[in-house]
C-alpha cells in the first residue's frame, strides 16, 4: 500500500485538478477565424460585427461605390465614413448598408456638409483595426474616439469612447446606400432624451425597400440638429450631441415591420448595457456553430481558412422577422407569425450547389424555416424566389434554384414543411411564361436569337426539372414525373457533337455562328459568367448521359483533361467573373465547382482527387485576397469545406457525396441524436493525396461516394491515402457515384 504525507498529497492533487481543468477547457473556435479573408481582391466579403445568420450585420463603410465594395467595405481602402447596421457579403451588386452612425468630436462641424459627400469622413489603418466573429473596434484618430461594435441577431450594439475635450457627437446618416441603394425616405423621431426612432426606404437592387429602427443611448441627447434634407426624401443626415466625453453606448435594434417591432426586439433581445457581456453571448454563438465541425491538422492555414470559411457561410441567409414572428412579405404586407423563423437573402443560382446541402448535414436546425421561408415567398409573388432581399424578388441570375433546395430537403427527409404545396409552387414556377420558360414550352429549347444566356439559362432548368421530376416520383405523381423527365433531358439540344461543347442554338435550328469556345461577353452572350469551356459541363443531374453524348468514358475524360490544360486565354471584355482559371475551369464562379468531380463518374476518381488538391491548395488562401472570386453568399467557402472533409454533392438534390482528397487528418460533424461523422485519413500529407482504400464503420469500403445516409448513421469514414494513384479505386461500374436517386 502506497502512503502519502498531507503536503505530498495536496501537490499531487493540484496537479491533478490543473491538468483536468486544462484537458476540458473548451476550444475557442472563433480564434481560427479571420474575417479578413474575402476583404479584398474580388471577394466581397461583410467584414464587422454580427451573430449567425442574424439580420444585423454592423460593420465599416468606405465612402467608395465601386465593384469591389459591394460589401461596403475593402480591405484596401483607409477612408471610413461609418457604420452601417446592414450588408451583404459576396455579392456582385451592392445593397443595403441603412442606417450608418458615425462619431465625431468637437472638432467636426456643419459647414461642409452641402459642399462634399461625408465630409466626417476619417482616414485609418488596419492596424488601429481589431476584427473578430462579433466584434469589430476600430481607433477613430481624426477625432480621438474608439469605436466598438457587437450584435444579436436584430441589435447592433455600439460602444465609443471619446477622449478629446469638448461634447460627444454621432452622426446618423440615411443618404448612404452601398452600391445601387438610394434612399427613397426617412424619417426620424425623437422618442425621449434617451431614444429615437425612425425609418429608412430605399430602392436599389431591390426595388422596395423599408427598414425600421429604435435606439437608445446610455447618455441624454443635449441636441438633436437635421443637418441634410431635402422635400422628396425627408431628413438624410442628423448629428446628435451628448454633454461632455467619454463612453457613449448605443443599442439599435432593427426590424423589417414598424419602430414598435423594432422597440419589442430591443427590449426581447437585449435588455441589458453590458457590452462586454454581449461580446461573449455572441462568441458563444459562433462556437456553438463553428464547433460543429471539428478538424484535426498540422498545418495552421488550413485550419484557419476552414474555420473562416464555416463562418462565412452563416452570413446568409438571414432572419427577416421580429422576436415576436411578424415580417413584411414581399407583397409588402406586414404579415403575423406563420410558425417558424422568415429568411431572407436567398443567393439561390450560388448556394443550391453546395452552402444549402452544407446545411442539410451542420445545420439542420434550419432547413425546414429555410423551406417555408420560400413557400411564402411563393404564396405572396406567385413563384418561388430566385434571388430574394429584403421582402424584394430581384429575379436576378438564371433558374429556378429554390427547387433544388426543397427538392434535397424533402429527399433527406426533412418533413416540416408542407410537400403538396412544395410541389405546387415547384411546379407552377416551371411552367411561368417568363424568363425563357415560354421557349421551353414551346421549342423544347431556347432560341439563342430570342433570348440572351439561352444556353445557361436552359441548362440550369434542366437541373430544376429533374429535381421536379424527382420528387414528383416521390409523391406519385405519374404524369408530372413524365413531363418534367423529358424537360430534364431538354440540355441535349445544346450539345454539339461536331465541336462537343453546348452551343446556342438559333429559333431556325442551326447553330449561333461565328462559334468561339473562349469567347465571353459579361451578360450579353449565350452564356452566364462564363464561356463554352464552362458550361459544357453544367448536366449535374445527368452526367451518365452527358459521358454518352461525348462518346464514352475516354473521351469524356480526355476531354476533361483538356478543360483543365488548354493554354487558351480569354478575350478581352469577358465576363470578370471568370476567374481562378486552371486552363479554362473558372474555380472563381459557381457553374463550374461540381466539374473536378466529374471524372469519379467515369471511372476516374484519382484525377477528381488530383484536381481538388491543386484547387484547395493554391486556389484558398489565409489572406485578404484569400479568394478566386466572389465569396457569393457562402458558395465559395461551402466548396471548400465539403471539399477539405473529401466529398461534394455533384448533384446538389441527390444525397450522394462524391469523394475526392480530403485535405485534414480528421474530421468529425456533430449530427443530432449524440451522434457524429468522422473522416480519418491515414498517411496524409502534402504528397500523399490519392485515396489507396477505404473502410467505412470497419468494413472495406470500394466506391467512389457516400450517402446522406450514411453520414446521418454516424461512424467512421477512414481512408487510406497514397502518392500513387490507385487506379482501380472507384473503377468498377457498381463503385461510380450516380446522378440519379
Amino acid at each position: 500500500m502506497y502512503k502519502f504525507t498531507l503536503p505530498l498529497f495536496i501537490l499531487l492533487l493540484g496537479g491533478f485538478l490543473v491538468e483536468c481543468t486544462q484537458k476540458t477547457a473548451p476550444i475557442d473556435y472563433t480564434s481560427f477565424v479571420d474575417p479578413y479573408i474575402g476583404s479584398d481582391g474580388h471577394g466581397h466579403v461583410f467584414v464587422g460585427a454580427n451573430v449567425p445568420f442574424g439580420l444585423v450585420q454592423l460593420g465599416p463603410n468606405n465612402d467608395k461605390e465601386e465593384w469591389d465594395w459591394c460589401s461596403g467595405y475593402h480591405f484596401s481602402d483607409s477612408v471610413l465614413i461609418g457604420f452601417a447596421h446592414t450588408h451583404l457579403s459576396g455579392t456582385g451588386i451592392g445593397d443595403l448598408g441603412d442606417i450608418l452612425f458615425m462619431p465625431v468630436s468637437d472638432s467636426f462641424t456643419t459647414k461642409e456638409i452641402h459642399e462634399s459627400p461625408y465630409p466626417w469622413q476619417a482616414k485609418y489603418t488596419h492596424a488601429d483595426e481589431i476584427v473578430k466573429p462579433g466584434y469589430y473596434s476600430i481607433n477613430i484618430k481624426k477625432y480621438n474616439v474608439q469605436a466598438e461594435l457587437t450584435a444579436t441577431e436584430r441589435v447592433g450594439f455600439h460602444k465609443y469612447n471619446f477622449n478629446s475635450g469638448g461634447n460627444s457627437k454621432l452622426i446618423i446618416d440615411f443618404e448612404y446606400g452601398t452600391g445601387w441603394d438610394e434612399l427613397t425616405k426617412a424619417e426620424l423621431t425623437q422618442i425621449n432624451d434617451k431614444t429615437i426612432s425612425g425609418s429608412r426606404y430605399s430602392t436599389g437592387w431591390a426595388k422596395n425597400q423599408q427598414i425600421y429602427f429604435y435606439t437608445e443611448f446610455s447618455k441624454k441627447i443635449k441636441s438633436l440638429n437635421v443637418i441634410s434634407s431635402n422635400k422628396t426624401s425627408g431628413t438624410k443626415t442628423v448629428l446628435i450631441e451628448f454633454e461632455g466625453n467619454g463612453e457613449l453606448l448605443a443599442k439599435t435594434a432593427l426590424s423589417p415591420t414598424s419602430t414598435e417591432g423594432a422597440k419589442n426586439n430591443l427590449q426581447n433581445e437585449l435588455k441589458s448595457w453590458d457590452f462586454e457581456s454581449t461580446i461573449k453571448e455572441a462568441c458563444t454563438k459562433w462556437n456553438a456553430e463553428l464547433s460543429k465541425i471539428q478538424i484535426t491538422t498540422e498545418n495552421p492555414r488550413d485550419k484557419k481558412i476552414f474555420y473562416t470559411s464555416l463562418y462565412h457561410t452563416m452570413f446568409v441567409p438571414s432572419l427577416y422577422n421580429d422576436t415576436n414572428g411578424d415580417y413584411r412579405g414581399t407583397d409588402r404586407e406586414i404579415k403575423k407569425n406563420p410558425g417558424h423563423e422568415t429568411y431572407t437573402t436567398f443567393s439561390l443560382w450560388d448556394t443550391y450547389r453546395a452552402a444549402h446541402p452544407l446545411y442539410t448535414i451542420y445545420q439542420p436546425e434550419r432547413v425546414n424555416d429555410m423551406v417555408n421561408s420560400m413557400l411564402d415567398i411563393y404564396r405572396q409573388q406567385g413563384k418561388l424566389p430566385v434571388w430574394h432581399l429584403h421582402g424584394n424578388e430581384t429575379n436576378t441570375m438564371v433558374g429556378n434554384h429554390a427547387i433544388p433546395v426543397i427538392t434535397d430537403a424533402y429527399l433527406k427527409g426533412f418533413r416540416g414543411f408542407d410537400a403538396e404545396v412544395a410541389f405546387e409552387a415547384m411546379k407552377t414556377s416551371a411552367l411561368l411564361q417568363e424568363r425563357g420558360l415560354n421557349f421551353l414550352q414551346s421549342n423544347k429549347y431556347i432560341p439563342a436569337d430570342s433570348l440572351l444566356e439561352s444556353v445557361a439559362i436552359a441548362l440550369e432548368y434542366a437541373i430544376d426539372d429533374w429535381c421536379i421530376a424527382t420528387m414528383a416520383k416521390q409523391l406519385n405523381k405519374t404524369q408530372d414525373f413524365e413531363l418534367f423527365s423529358k424537360r430534364a433531358k431538354y440540355y441535349k439540344h445544346y450539345f454539339d457533337k461536331n465541336t462537343m461543347f453546348m452551343r446556342g442554338r438559333m429559333a431556325d435550328g442551326t447553330w449561333r455562328t461565328p462559334f468561339d469556345p473562349v469567347a465571353s461577353k459579361h451578360r450579353d452572350d449565350d452564356y452566364c459568367e462564363g464561356n463554352a469551356w464552362q458550361y459544357s459541363w453544367l448536366v449535374p443531374h445527368d452526367v451518365e448521359g452527358l459521358i454518352e453524348l461525348y462518346g464514352g468514358d475516354k473521351t469524356f475524360t480526355s476531354r476533361l483533361d483538356s478543360l483543365f490544360s488548354t493554354e487558351q486565354k480569354l478575350n478581352a471584355g469577358a465576363s470578370v467573373d471568370i476567374s481562378g482559371l486552371i486552363g479554362m475551369y473558372a474555380q472563381g464562379n459557381e457553374p463550374g465547382h461540381h466539374i473536378p468531380y466529374l471524372y469519379a463518374f467515369a471511372g476516374e476518381q484519382w484525377k477528381t482527387a488530383q484536381k481538388i488538391n491543386f484547387i484547395l491548395t493554391n486556389l484558398y488562401f489565409d489572406t485578404p485576397n484569400g479568394l478566386s472570386g466572389n465569396e457569393d453568399c457562402g458558395q465559395m467557402s461551402a466548396w471548400y469545406i465539403f471539399s477539405s472533409l473529401g466529398f461534394y454533392p455533384v448533384n446538389p438534390a441527390n444525397g450522394i457525396y462524391v469523394l475526392g482528397s480530403p485535405l485534414f487528418d480528421s474530421a468529425s460533424i456533430k449530427l443530432p441524436d449524440n451522434k457524429s461523422f468522422n473522416v480519418k485519413t491515414i498517411n496524409r500529407n502534402q504528397v500523399n493525396i490519392y485515396i489507396q482504400s477505404a473502410t467505412l464503420n470497419g468494413k472495406p469500403y470500394s466506391k467512389s461516394y457516400i450517402r446522406h445516409s450514411d453520414i446521418l448513421e454516424g461512424g467512421v469514414l477512414e481512408i487510406t491515402m497514397g502518392s500513387i494513384p490507385n487506379k482501380e479505386f472507384g473503377l468498377n461500374n457498381e463503385d461510380r457515384p450516380t446522378s440519379n436517386y
